[in-house]
């Protein structure tokens, strides 16, 4: 085949690198364990929100990291060495949470819940940078002992050292979210008490959104009839992402749900990419995750252009410094 004649734009370069990647279809001790083990806040917390828990900018770092390879664990590893190491996202004595999608009774290779291992290796990430906690909860759709436990989540970040919380219906508190639509809410307590918050959504597709990505895995912090919020969608997502800005952002693109999202089921709806795409502008990463596997346009995702008038970040993903990486 000939090459092709004209250069490519920047833009189209980053959407190229996931395009020709590989791409395939993805081929009970531990209830009673979480009923025993799952840990509990303490009472005594309190109640207001950090709401920002982000880093300064470095002019010297890539904003975006993309890698590609075949061991998911050895990607996120390498993700975040490519944007400056974690020591530049955790501190010694910090308390991180650590939230992955564990929304769904599906298990890995069904891609309708974080990558396990993506999971395990942030947490022991985060350990040796000195964290004094690691906590890793979501607010699951179904039920949550049964998608801790076939997501392979809490198993993984048990065995990481991670603190597991399931989402007790007392954990949740109401807090007013200061949006545009969300005001008073419940809110997964845990995220209320933190120094530094690290999102790990998995891609898929979505009946609503065209897809899941960083911002709306902030539902999973909310309790009540979420299912009230599809009304208006966009304008939630973003004041969901306003109230709880990241630290760090790793998109878990190792299998993609390409269709049929945002519960899956069918492995024939599940691409092989192989890929992780993390950095600190999480608009950026929602709108490049979004055009490189879907082919959709920031036009096409209202939110996108909500949140960079927001201040939350740019939806030019092209312009952001960005590190691309085979391993």
């Amino acid at each position: 085949m000939q090459p092709d004649t004209q250069p490519l734009s920047r833009r189209d370069a980053l959407i190229k690198l996931l395009r020709v990647a590989g791409v395939g279809a993805a081929a009970s001790g531990l209830g009673v364990w979480l009923s025993e083990h799952s840990l509990r806040p303490e009472p005594a917390l309190a109640v207001t929100a950090k709401r920002d828990h982000t880093i300064a900018p470095d002019p010297l770092l890539p904003e975006m990291a993309i890698i590609t390879g075949d061991d998911p664990a050895q990607l996120a590893r390498q993700a975040i060495a490519e944007l400056g190491g974690i020591r530049r996202f955790v501190s010694r004595g910090d308390v991180v949470l650590v939230k992955p999608n564990i929304g769904w009774d599906r298990t890995p290779e069904q891609a309708a819940n974080t990558n396990p291992d993506v999971v395990a290796e942030v947490i022991q990430q985060c350990s040796g940078a000195g964290a004094k906690r690691v906590i890793v909860t979501d607010a699951s759709c179904n039920d949550p002992r049964r998608c801790f436990q076939r997501s392979r989540i809490a198993a993984a970040a048990q065995g990481a050292g991670a603190e597991v919380i399931l989402p007790d219906p007392a954990m949740f508190k109401e807090v007013d979210l200061q949006g545009e639509i969300l005001r008073a809410w419940p809110v997964l307590s845990p995220f209320l008490n933190v120094d530094k918050v690290i999102n790990i959504p998995i891609a898929k597709h979505h009946s609503l959104t065209g897809t899941t990505l960083g911002m709306k895995n902030w539902y999973g912090m909310l309790g009540g009839p979420r299912h009230q919020l599809h009304q208006k969608i966009h304008e939630s997502l973003v004041d969901l992402a306003d109230f709880v800005r990241p630290t760090l952002t790793i998109i878990d693109c190792y299998r993609v749900l390409i269709r049929n999202g945002p519960t899956g089921g069918n492995l024939q709806d599940v691409l092989l990419k192989k890929t992780m795409v993390a950095g600190t502008n999480p608009v950026a990463l929602d709108a490049y995750v979004a055009k490189a596997f879907w082919n959709l346009e920031v036009s096409d995702l209202p939110y996108l252009t909500m949140a960079a008038n927001r201040g939350l970040g740019t939806f030019e993903f092209e312009k952001v410094r960005t590190q691309i990486r085979t391993l």
